[in-house]
């Protein structure tokens, strides 16, 4: 399950001593808790379809329905380029951003659950704002409201499930989040193929369903227990205890509550969490998983093709209603990833997945720039073979995302942070996640106006870039528990000569303890 590394070293090493089994109360934990991702795919799927509606076009953005209309038929780049109509997008992931601040407090004070149900709060009202909207303004405050509900949700159930699982399967059971947020997606494009057909207020529909999946996260939640790893890190060990029997179904827990209270000291005992992720000893950490991962998550271009599916097709010369459909494909493309990433994560291990997919990945969008390049951008209509090669190409692309980046961009993270930095560090995983999310969707529709089929084969060669970061610098952390994560980076190639130079690194700490006790 859970814990952190202790600081000085004495945590792990008791893993193959953890007793339990999986009981009802850990399914429940587990169901209720991954579903704060449906927020997440919800407003993704949901904000796609909605600003592809010609209802929603007319009342607030006109010039760009007026645009549309003029090339309903036709092949265009510039179809959407509209800043303001991005910025009714990324505005959302903006907020998000500043609040998961505020969430690493919530986090770490009042416990993970709390910060999700503040987050599905948060998301309730965004909904209700954003169904009644009457402007612009309305529309932008309501984002900024769901945007704060991510910002928490992002950040306390990725860590939630990671602590709340049996490190054996602990890469399955993060992946709920992944598929939960997949399903989100998945159900707002089917909502938008019916609702696109409600005129002219189908659209607020579509915006205000989202209060249902909130209003159900805030209802589970009050059930939810909180993760051993908070109450010891708040000083709770009666109930933490307790629990931990409880979710593991015995009471033979004593290697793991002993290895979770070695942690929990080590965490007390630092100070300035923020400003130590900068250390040596968490330097693999930092570089990984608070920036590189979820940076290279979002440069994947799999957001922007989330974002923008049903105008990306209209702008190929699909319809309406078939560019709609073409979402729910791809929608059902992530359902498939994620289910096979949550088969195979624990079996095949991350680094299997993430290059597989990698190789997947680029070859489809070098598919896709090669047919814009020779077939789009004339002002006629594609073929009927064109576009399905394109929809395949994309689905192809899409699915190999979901069983890699899209997942194992929360879960890979999630794992490697100990105790002390784990609430600090992952809000700087959301904070660069969100604020990566928010450039790319302001910048994509300009980005395809402006670079044309070129804006894939950019992401062709991010995806190369991403690929190789992997190989060289993530170790493998399949069924290692959380408490031994940080001996990956002591055994690890590149990373052992950075972490050792720390005084404070955990490894010289348990060498000095050795030499002190034979002394």
């Amino acid at each position: 399950m859970a814990g952190g590394f202790a600081g000085g070293g004495a945590a792990g090493g008791r893993a193959e001593f953890y007793e339990g089994k999986i009981t009802g109360y850990f399914i429940l934990a587990c169901i209720v808790g991954s579903f704060g991702g449906s927020l997440f795919g919800y407003d993704l799927g949901v904000s796609s379809g909605v600003t592809s509606m010609d209802d929603f076009l007319k009342k607030f953005f006109p010039d760009v329905y007026h645009r549309k209309q003029a090339h309903l038929h036709e092949t265009d780049y510039c179809k959407y380029d509209n800043q303001v109509l991005t910025l009714f997008t990324s505005s959302l992931y903006f907020a998000g951003l500043v609040s998961t601040f505020g969430a690493s407090y919530v986090t770490k004070r009042r416990g993970r659950r709390a910060s999700i149900m503040v987050g599905a709060t948060s998301f309730f009202l965004g909904g209700a704002i954003n169904a009644a909207a009457m402007n612009i303004a309305m529309l932008i405050v309501g984002r900024v409201l769901l945007g704060v509900g991510i910002g928490f949700g992002n950040q306390a159930v990725p860590l939630y499930l990671s602590e709340i699982a049996p490190y054996r399967i602990r890469g399955a059971v993060n992946q709920l989040f992944q598929l939960t947020t997949c399903l989100g997606i998945l159900v707002a494009d089917v909502i938008n193929y019916f609702t696109d057909r409600l005129h002219p207020w189908g659209w607020r529909l579509s915006l205000g369903l989202a209060m249902g999946p909130a209003t159900a996260i805030f209802v589970g939640a009050l059930f939810l227990p909180e993760t051993p790893n908070s109450l010891v890190e708040r000083g709770h060990l009666e109930e933490a205890r307790r629990v931990l029997e409880k979710v593991r179904g015995t009471h033979k827990v004593d290697a793991e509550f002993e290895d979770l209270k070695e942690a929990s000291e080590a965490a007390r005992a630092v100070k300035g969490t923020f400003r130590n992720l900068l250390a040596a000893r968490n330097r693999p950490q930092l570089i990984i998983g608070a920036l590189g991962i979820p940076a290279f998550q979002q440069l994947s271009g799999m957001n922007s093709i989330l974002f923008y599916s049903p105008v990306i097709f209209q702008s190929l010369g699909f319809g309406s209603s078939a560019a709609l459909y073409s979402s729910i494909i791809t929608g059902s493309m992530l359902v498939v990833g994620a289910l096979v990433s949550m088969v195979s994560v624990d079996r095949l291990g991350r680094r299997f997945l993430f290059i597989e997919a990698g190789v997947q990945m680029i070859l489809s969008m070098v598919v896709v720039a090669v047919i814009l390049a020779l077939k789009f951008g004339h002002g006629e209509e594609l073929t009927k073979g064109v576009s399905t090669v394109l929809v395949v190409a994309i689905c192809l692309f899409v699915v190999a995302y979901g069983w890699s980046w899209g997942p194992l961009g929360w879960l890979v993270p999630s794992e490697l942070f100990p105790l002390e930095m784990r609430s600090a560090g992952q809000s700087v995983v959301v904070c660069v996640n969100l604020f990566w999310t928010a450039a790319v969707a302001q910048c994509f529709l300009a980005a395809l106006c402006h670079l044309r089929w070129g804006v894939f084969v950019l992401f062709a060669a991010l995806i190369v870039v991403m690929s190789i970061f992997v190989i060289v610098l993530l170790p493998e952390t399949k069924q290692v528990p959380i408490e031994e994560i940080w001996m990956l980076f002591d055994r690890h190639w590149y990373w052992k000569r950075i972490v050792r130079k720390d005084p404070k690194y955990p490894g010289n700490l348990h060498q000095q303890q050795q030499e002190m006790a034979r002394a």
